[in-house]
């Protein structure tokens, strides 16, 4: 029994209910890829390494068949909305892009997508936005003026906002991200001018890592603290990425001012999964989703439930 003044874990069923599916570094390879002279030149070919010799590619060895068997459960599941945080491919190429936009079936569900660092890896081609480009159906949204990001999609009583927090870096070990100032002073007067609704980040980097301790060094955002700051200042309840490969969850307060889910790859051997969550008021029901290669399907895993602050939600906020 709840008693008054304590939180309550159960969902309010007057409140409108809303599916997600959230997943994230798929890391589609190619069986050969088609390197130009600029690519032998750039941070590809120490991808190309880490790929071909390092384990990646051993590592996501299923993940087309994993890939596959993921969009066939979305399908069967049929979630409001699909949430993709990123690293669609693992050097960047625009035919990684087409083939994972292709069997997720981005034209014919409603979803948000957002670039990971794999898929920033080079200016040229980020310049270019081939990323994107391929997702474009999963970018549309609320914006201010003609920069792709930040964004905001409405979703029943949830607003999902979409955050590009990956750059192109040129040192082989350089993994960093970071959203800049410019982006940063969009996404404060965007989420001012949002209307009521939960505020959902969505982001490829994360806001910490599963012990708690900041990202390491090499991988981390740069501009972590920034965001943070904005985000908790427009109100948002939850942060969804990727970026970790496991999947984690960390409950809002003990300095974090929104709860955050990572949801892992979806299609790294060993670790493929993705979370399906219901959120009804501010409760959210996470239920993972586990590959299971024997059956070449996605199974039942493991749940656990949150609190969202509440923080701009108008209580009855769908439009």
């Amino acid at each position: 029994m709840t008693h008054p003044g304590e939180p309550s874990d159960a969902p309010d069923a007057s409140m409108p209910l809303v599916r997600l599916a959230h997943f994230s570094d798929v890391h589609v390879c190619l069986d050969k890829y088609r390197f130009g002279m600029r690519d032998l030149f750039s941070k590809r070919t120490a991808g190309w390494v880490n790929l071909r010799l390092l384990g990646r590619a051993h590592r996501f060895r299923h993940a087309d068949q994993a890939l596959r068997a993921l969009a066939r459960d979305l399908e069967l599941r049929q979630p409001d909305h699909r949430v993709f945080s990123g690293d669609a491919s693992c050097l960047g190429f625009d035919e990684e892009f087409a083939e994972a936009a292709e069997i997720l079936g981005i034209q014919r569900f409603p979803g948000i997508a957002v670039p990971g660092n794999h898929d920033h890896l080079l200016r040229r081609t980020v310049s270019a936005g081939m990323f994107e480009r391929r997702f474009s159906p999963w970018q549309e949204g609320v914006r201010l003026d003609k920069a792709i990001y930040p964004f905001a999609q409405r979703v029943g009583p949830l607003w999902l906002v979409a955050v590009n927090s990956s750059k192109p870096n040129a040192l082989p070990w350089d993994a960093t991200g970071a959203v800049g100032q410019n982006q940063l002073d969009r996404l404060a007067r965007l989420l001012d001018q949002l209307d009521g609704g939960l505020r959902v980040l969505v982001t490829h980097y994360p806001v910490r890592l599963d012990n708690g301790k900041p990202e390491w060094r090499t991988r981390r955002l740069r501009d972590l603290e920034k965001l943070v700051r904005v985000a908790e200042e427009g109100g948002v309840a939850l942060w969804m990425h990727g970026h970790r490969h496991h999947a984690y969850h960390h409950k809002a307060g003990n300095g974090l001012p929104f709860a955050v889910i990572c949801s892992g790859s979806a299609t790294q051997t060993g670790r493929w999964s993705y979370g399906e969550y219901t959120i009804q008021g501010n409760i959210l029901v996470a239920r993972r989703r586990l590959y299971s290669p024997a059956d070449n399907l996605f199974i039942p895993g493991d749940s656990f439930t949150l609190e969202l602050p509440r923080g701009l939600e108008s209580p009855l906020a769908v439009t």
